[in-house]
């Protein structure tokens, strides 16, 4: 297959199709972006199970969830939200904002998660008037074509053009690379050469950076609250999510309840020194994250290790005496597996997810369970990520949720420190853009130099 002629005919379908789309009303791209989400919603369970047979990670009842969660959630937070013509009047400023698309939008989706990324993308692409097109990962392609299919097929039904939604049916890489150049933007959530790609394609992009979730706790804080949180997020999807919680960053004089509090809701802790070696050895062989551990849960990360666990193990807590470079385990782990830390001050404990984000994860997310605001404002100040989550949920709710204002998304920005173009969640207000009508500001005037240099 020639991948630039293939790719240039799928992007002259969708460049016609997206000139009718610019005629649309805000009324027909709500409903479409309504259709898209319920459709995945309505179609959970199969879609679901397509993924975890394909791609062999992960948790089948996590993905349902998933599905039907982000279909719940990013509804609403599009919801009412103006992206056709006249989108903002300031009268106050002399100033008018008229939404206009950006074109045809090339999003390449991972197989970490590869129904609700192309749904998300494509509600926001939709509510902004543009086509899209998904080349999915190939490991994923079959669950990711079949939710594009039911995407479509619901457009259509609203006087869509087919092409306004188009799938990659056999990905390869080199056909990913052409959509990022023939594209009129880029949206690569994956692996960092993916992301790379699309930053050098000549288009504008947006990508993701990878997570490494530095987890600290309080002394203020009900372990009886925290941890099952810190577990329920670690263990999701059997911690393929970017968001999972990747350490517990504990108050040494709180360690050994925390230990306790941990096994009391389903962990092992791994604390024999040959335990911790196997376990490492096994996740990151020649120090790099084994792929036939990512989204495996832990009872088989610890079989792969030679560690026999209770079969109903959640999470692998590990006591872990060194950060940064000099430990494996300060890494990004996509599987339930835990890197336990005890510190003396609380700015020790800053240091630690500090050093540990220096070795990946820069810019993309902390979560705190602390009440202490001023705890709080310090790890803010001092740790460069674009998002602080405090007392949540990390995997579930940094991508927005009903009880926080984060905006609902798949596609979670990380700033410069992740070589990415927004340090925020991506939504539909970066795939629009804005032409400024400029009146004279009512009440203006030019002071005089006294004025200016006061």
């Amino acid at each position: 297959m020639d991948a630039e002629a293939y790719v240039k005919e799928l992007v002259a379908r969708a460049r016609k199709a997206q000139e009718v789309a610019e005629g649309f009303t805000q009324e027909q791209v709500d409903a479409m972006a309504k259709a898209m989400a319920k459709t995945i919603f309505d179609h959970a369970e199969e879609l679901s199970r397509l993924c975890v047979d394909e791609t062999r990670m992960g948790v089948y009842e996590d993905k349902v969830n998933k599905c039907k969660g982000k279909a719940r959630v990013i509804w609403s937070d599009v919801k009412g939200k103006k992206t056709v013509g006249i989108i903002k009047e300031m009268p106050e400023l002399g100033l008018i904002e008229v939404a206009k698309p950006m074109g045809v939008v090339g999003a390449v989706t991972p197989t970490t998660n590869p129904v609700v990324t192309p749904m998300c993308n494509a509600m926001f692409c939709i509510k902004g008037r543009n086509a899209i097109i998904v080349c999915p990962h190939p490991r994923a392609k079959k669950c990711t074509a079949l939710a594009c299919k039911y995407m479509q097929e619901e457009i259509v039904k609203l006087g869509a053009p087919a092409d306004l939604f188009l799938c990659v049916e056999e990905p390869t890489m080199e056909i990913s690379q052409q959509i990022m150049r023939q594209c009129d933007v880029c949206i690569s959530t994956g692996g960092g050469g993916m992301v790379k790609a699309a930053y050098s394609s000549g288009k504008p992009a947006f990508g993701v950076g990878a997570g490494n979730v530095q987890c600290i706790i309080d002394d203020d804080v009900d372990l009886n609250e925290a941890v099952p949180k810190i577990i329920a997020g670690r263990m999701f999807d059997n911690g393929i999510i970017c968001s999972g919680e990747q350490t517990a960053i504990t108050p040494a004089a709180k360690y050994d309840e925390m230990v306790k509090t941990f096994k009391a809701n389903g962990a092992y802790y791994v604390e024999k020194p040959e335990e911790i070696d196997a376990l490492r050895n096994t996740i990151f062989p020649d120090g790099r994250m084994n792929k036939d551990c990512v989204g495996q849960s832990a009872v088989k990360v610890a079989e792969m290790a030679g560690i026999k666990v209770p079969a109903d193990t959640k999470v692998l807590l590990i006591k872990t005496e060194k950060c940064g470079h000099d430990e494996p385990f300060a890494n990004e782990k996509m599987c339930p597996a835990i890197a336990a830390y005890s510190y003396d001050s609380w700015e020790q404990a800053v240091a630690i997810a500090n050093a540990n984000l220096n070795v990946n994860g820069k810019g993309h997310s902390v979560c705190i369970h602390s009440n202490n605001d001023e705890h709080i404002k310090y790890a803010a100040e001092i740790l460069p990520v674009s998002r602080f989550l405090i007392n949540q949920i990390c995997a579930t709710n940094n991508g927005g949720s009903f009880f926080n204002s984060l905006s609902a998304t798949t596609t979670l920005g990380c700033g410069s420190w992740g070589n990415n173009s927004i340090s925020e969640n991506l939504s539909w207000k970066h795939l629009i853009n804005v032409s400024r009508i400029a009146k004279v500001r009512p009440g203006s005037y030019m002071p005089t130099d006294e004025e200016i240099w006061a």
